[in-house]
């Protein structure tokens, strides 16, 4: 039989050992510095030795603390692989991606039930505008929207997008727009561009790439989110410069038409994971899925 001190005792020296700081041990443990500097006492008291060198700050180790550290480290990270490994290995389990709440709401779920059917496939969604550490969750992979793939990780294209003018037909059966100046005359709406001001789709922008000059567009309503400057346009509120991608369902519905072929460039969506994912073979079958989905809406 195994005689162990305490496991949470080990574990404050540990997160002491590797941060070299009590209160950013705490902080990982979600404990107090007070609970870990008393967990890592106790530790000392059954060992009978002092693991820290406490003053002169900052705190160090001893030579006894400098032995044991390595161990546990070691013990933790194996212990970490092996518990996330055997998670991995639940392919019956839904598939859990992250993805932004416009993303969500306009492309995805309306075609949860498609991908189950046609893809076999079970998702789990996890709907936030902050992009996930794929590395350090529970998330198996992404919808990204970027220019590019980065170094690391599995990145497949699903589509690239556009960013045009669309609007309600209410709207427009009011004001008829005969070219892009027109436009401008009528009620706009903008939102918040996380991806940087020099590629936000701005009315600023529009107006320079359609060559009305210097003319300041007057811009009626202003929202932090995407999904709500679309479903303000959707209620026929205005115009909105919307990814073709997210809107491509309302346009095929008839509940939003464009108003100009002059269009901002927009970015590309992928779909991304770790390179060493053990279910990246239905990653690449959602990527090829929704390619697949993307290509009929529009042709």
């Amino acid at each position: 039989m195994r005689r162990l001190p305490p496991l949470h005792a080990l574990r404050a020296f540990e997160a002491a050992a590797r941060h070299l700081h009590f209160a950013r041990a705490a902080a990982e443990l979600h404990l107090t510095p007070t609970a870990i500097s008393h967990q890592i006492r106790q530790l000392e008291e059954i060992l009978e030795v002092k693991l820290f060198h406490r003053y002169p700050r900052p705190i160090r180790l001893s030579v006894e603390g400098e032995a044991l550290y390595p161990v546990l480290r070691e013990s933790f990270d194996r212990m970490a692989d092996a518990i996330s490994g055997i998670s991995e290995l639940q392919t019956d389990r839904p598939l859990t991606v992250s993805v932004t709440v416009a993303f969500a709401s306009l492309w995805l779920m309306r075609r949860l039930p498609a991908l189950r059917s046609e893809a076999g496939l079970n998702l789990k969604v996890e709907a936030d505008n902050q992009p996930v550490d794929l590395s350090g969750s529970a998330v198996d992979f992404a919808v990204r929207y970027a220019v590019q793939p980065e170094p690391e990780g599995e990145w497949l294209p699903l589509f690239q997008d556009r960013l045009i003018p669309l609007c309600a037909p209410d709207l427009l059966g009011r004001n008829p727009v005969r070219d892009d100046a027109a436009i401008l005359r009528l009620p706009l709406i903008e939102y918040r561009w996380s991806g940087g001001a020099e590629a936000s789709p701005s009315w600023q922008r529009w107006s320079r790439t359609a060559g009305l000059g210097k003319t300041v567009p007057k811009v009626t309503q202003h929202f932090s989110e995407e999904i709500n400057a679309m479903d303000s346009a959707l209620a026929g509120q205005g115009v909105v410069l919307a990814s073709s991608v997210l809107a491509g369902a309302a346009i095929a519905a008839g509940q939003l038409v464009r108003l100009s072929e002059t269009e901002l460039p927009g970015r590309t969506f992928w779909a991304v994971s770790r390179s060493d994912h053990p279910r990246l073979a239905e990653m690449e079958r959602f990527a090829s899925w929704a390619r697949a989905c993307h290509t009929k809406l529009h042709h």
